[in-house]
């Protein structure tokens, strides 16, 4: 019995995990920063809808195009030096945003930092769970999605800081990162132990868990199709957001920051705290309840009227929405061969950059069609249509 008891969070941290949550945080920084600044930008460049939606779309379609081979390159030479090659990238792209002239060379900077992600992603979750035995995944990935969206909060909580209140231009907010960049490659540097395998191909005798035998189950291709869905309402969403706020309701860029920051802040709690729950209810019972819940939050944010009614809605999506992260980690571990890990976290991150670039430009045709507000009306359908997928599609042992 003492074997399979699950260990707490106390016994799973380690420097190479902790290590893991860090360099999340610096990967998904720069993830809503331009968006936060749109309002900023239209007026600098001038920018139309559609322009709106290419900054968005074309650095997903890199990011889409590249997903598969640094999953595949991941597996070859290891997550140590693709982590340091995705911090590399982000610091080029920070570097280039913060002498952009214009929107050419903010799109080259804004998909470097895309990039930055896709590189990142495969080999520090893969890593991740060689680390640890099939129950104590989601305590911690939990941990490790808690960095991720620490990172998504402070992005726009900077933009926050040094142009709201600092006076700052937004390209300084841009450079402000490289430094904490360069320590975070130090820190990846003094990894000492990478993970190479794990006994997932044959049906452990201490765990009775039987690993997947292919990438490609039908479950595995269901799961892809609800984080297509998902992801691309949360893209269409985001584009825009930021301008109905400011435009809509008479919100300004700095405190449209802060509740994209505090929406991304909350993963801090959420996280960690799914892990465990995710842990002792199951991945897939624990995904279908708080994605019923986010995504219902959703629908009442924009529904209900007022900026404060709109507000707690919004903090409430994106709470129960990283409630599940951990859970949905832990799923793509159990649907991939251990030798394909890298593969599998690369097919799970696939469908939000091929969506990242189709949701905004269907976001811009709808804005210019019909308006900015039935933008989200749309969002809440395809949120509705992926849960659906989730719930009666996926299969989860």
């Amino acid at each position: 019995m003492q074997e399979t008891k699950q260990k707490s969070y106390k016994d799973i941290l380690s420097y190479g995990l902790i290590v893991m949550a860090v360099t999340h945080s610096l990967a998904h920084a720069f993830q809503n920063m331009h968006t936060t600044l749109y309002p900023n930008l239209v007026t600098e460049f001038a920018l139309t809808n559609q322009q709106v939606g290419l900054i968005s779309s074309i650095p997903s379609l890199v990011s889409a195009l590249l997903s598969i081979p640094m999953g595949l390159l991941s597996d070859k030479i290891g997550a140590k030096k693709m982590i340091i090659l995705s911090i590399l990238v982000a610091s080029t792209g920070a570097l280039i945003a913060g002498f952009a002239q214009n929107p050419f060379m903010l799109i080259i900077a804004v998909s470097l930092l895309y990039l930055n992600t896709t590189i990142y992603h495969p080999a520090s979750y893969s890593f991740t769970t060689f680390l640890f035995e099939p129950r104590d995944r989601p305590k911690a990935l939990g941990v490790q999605g808690a960095g991720g969206t620490l990172g998504m909060a402070l992005g726009p909580i900077s933009i926050s800081i040094l142009v709201g209140l600092l006076g700052f231009g937004w390209r300084q907010a841009y450079l402000a990162w490289i430094i904490p960049l360069a320590l975070g490659i130090v820190s990846v540097w003094y990894i000492k132990y990478i993970p190479t395998s794990d006994d997932e191909d044959n049906t452990s005798k201490e765990t009775g868990v039987s690993g997947a035998s292919s990438i490609w189950s039908r479950s595995q291709v269901m799961f892809l199709t609800y984080n297509g869905l998902r992801t691309m309402a949360a893209y269409m969403t985001t584009t825009f957001l930021s301008l109905w706020l400011v435009n809509s309701r008479g919100m300004d860029v700095t405190r449209a920051g802060l509740i994209f920051g505090a929406s991304s802040l909350m993963g801090i709690v959420a996280s960690p705290w799914g892990g465990i729950l995710a842990s002792k209810y199951g991945e897939k019972r624990w995904t279908t309840i708080t994605a019923l819940v986010s995504y219902t939050s959703f629908a009442l944010a924009f529904i209900i009227p007022g900026n404060i009614a709109f507000t707690i809605f919004y903090l409430g999506y994106g709470f129960f929405n990283l409630f599940s992260m951990a859970a949905n980690s832990a799923i793509t571990a159990k649907l991939s061969p251990s030798k394909q890990r890298g593969l599998g976290f690369a097919l799970y991150f696939l469908p939000g950059s091929i969506m990242g670039a189709i949701g905004p430009m269907i976001a811009a045709y709808i804005a210019d069609s019909i308006g900015l507000y039935s933008v989200f009306m749309a969002s809440v359908g395809v949120f509705a249509l992926g849960w659906a997928v989730f719930t009666f599609g996926v299969k989860v042992d």
